[in-house]
């Protein structure tokens, strides 16, 4: 049993994708209640174009939706946006942004930030790949798994790019395949039964 005092005890849930993970993000914020003790982070491939998205989502949710600044702390009951870029990385609770170390490519920024909440998170982890080109994230999808955290991919026919989920679920390392709507509903089904052994 990890410490109550540890300002990063509660779970984190990645949500990562690129091409039509726009329609990903919205169909899931809209079904996820404000209150459920867990930071989301979406973690969308933007390498030059500034991005839009904490401008965009906060039509669909009531939690906080931020952009990442560097050092930024992490918090429950918010949505963070990585910013274009960078590699988001995360210690000490906070948000640590690096330049991108793929800047040609596809890039793996999904994969970079699994690998780090692996190593320096201790709340339970939720990677979901949704919508996009080529298989970022999918190469961290296993250790996910290892360190108990629980991984999901959208259902390649309700994305409008199934790439992503469908490297995703080649990993082997997948424990849910689901729509968005029915992502929402698992991460309430497991933000619920989190809160009730931290009681």
């Amino acid at each position: 049993m990890k410490p109550l005092s540890s300002k990063n005890d509660f779970p984190i849930i990645c949500v990562g994708g690129s091409a039509g993970g726009l329609d990903a993000y919205t169909r899931l914020l809209k079904h996820l209640p404000a209150d459920m003790g867990v930071a989301i982070v979406i973690v969308n491939h933007l390498r030059m174009v500034a991005t839009l998205l904490h401008k965009i989502l906060p039509q669909y949710t009531t939690m906080p939706v931020e952009l990442i600044t560097e050092k930024l702390d992490i918090q429950p009951n918010h949505v963070f946006i990585i910013p274009e870029k960078r590699d988001l990385h995360v210690l000490d609770g906070e948000f640590r942004l690096k330049p991108i170390s793929k800047p040609r490519g596809w890039p793996d920024v999904i994969t970079v930030f699994m690998r780090s909440l692996t190593e320096n998170w201790d709340g339970r982890l939720i990677a979901v790949i949704v919508s996009g080109f080529d298989g970022d994230g999918a190469a961290a999808l296993c250790g996910i798994q290892e360190v108990g955290g629980i991984t999901i991919a959208q259902k390649p026919d309700t994305a409008v790019q199934p790439d992503m989920p469908e490297s995703a679920i080649a990993s082997g390392c997948i424990d849910f395949i689901l729509s968005p709507e029915d992502i929402a509903k698992e991460i309430v089904r497991i933000a619920h039964a989190e809160s009730e052994t931290t009681k």
